[in-house]
């Protein structure tokens, strides 16, 4: 059985307790160790094998899943944040699946969820952001036509970027050419959620030179929208003139 699990953001006590278990129970954990916090790992047993993916190829990947899963072990491949999100396992599980190696999935708490704590913000504000969208930029990896980045930044809604810290030349011309004001709010999250953790405050105009300033090129969140800002209105929910089912 291979459980793919959310590792979390980074810290070591955001794992969900369901992850933690199946790191302590796990024969077999194949880790991605290019962004998983090494300290996760010790959760696993002395006797649990453990495999970096960072050095590893897809098929080199399955073929220790399928020696683990002949001899009845019990395989944790522990991904970065939530493994739905940029996680790689679509392609993993066609290959489980043709070998008919048994799967389930754990979720995590994605940086994208770590860096709106760490940051204090809301990325649903009414009346500035009821939408948050999550992409990245254009680099080695296409994306879509109509996922571009000028295309998504004409919604001129909450956005969280992945994958682009070495590209913020390039993503500070899209969100302009786009739509966004160059005073827009960014936030650069930095390896939130771990020790050395900075959150950097900042405006589109101002994003790629805070990037370079900071000596951050990697393993940083761009958070870019107005619900950044000082902007924002009380929600219905607790409004005292607003009836609900619990409420009149």
């Amino acid at each position: 059985m291979v459980h793919f699990v959310g590792a979390g953001s980074g810290a070591k006590d955001l794992i969900t307790v369901r992850g933690m278990n199946l790191l302590k129970n796990a024969d077999v954990i194949i880790y991605a160790g290019s962004l998983v916090n090494p300290e996760l790992l010790e959760y696993a047993e002395d006797s649990c094998e453990i495999y970096n993916s960072a050095y590893m190829t897809l098929e080199e990947i399955i073929d220790v899943i399928k020696t683990a899963d002949s001899e009845n072990k019990d395989i944790v491949r522990l991904h970065t944040g939530d493994s739905s999100i940029y996680g790689a396992i679509r392609e993993q599980i066609e290959q489980l699946n043709s070998y008919d190696i048994s799967w389930d999935i754990c979720p995590g708490v994605s940086s994208f969820l770590a860096a709106a704590a760490a940051a204090g913000c809301e990325y649903t504000v009414p009346g500035i952001s009821q939408s948050l969208i999550i992409t990245r930029m254009e680099g080695r990896t296409p994306v879509p036509e109509k996922e571009k980045m000028r295309e998504l930044a004409g919604h001129n809604t909450s956005m969280a970027v992945f994958l682009s810290s070495g590209l913020t030349k390039e993503l500070q011309d899209e969100l302009l050419t786009g739509g966004y004001s160059e005073d827009t709010p960014c936030a650069i999250c930095y390896k939130v959620s771990w020790p050395d953790e900075k959150i950097i405050m900042t405006t589109i105009k101002n994003l790629h030179n805070d990037m370079v300033s900071n000596s951050i090129a990697k393993t940083a969140l761009i958070l870019v929208g107005d619900f950044l800002g000082r902007k924002y209105n009380n929600s219905k929910l607790y409004d005292a003139s607003f009836t609900t089912e619990y409420r009149k």
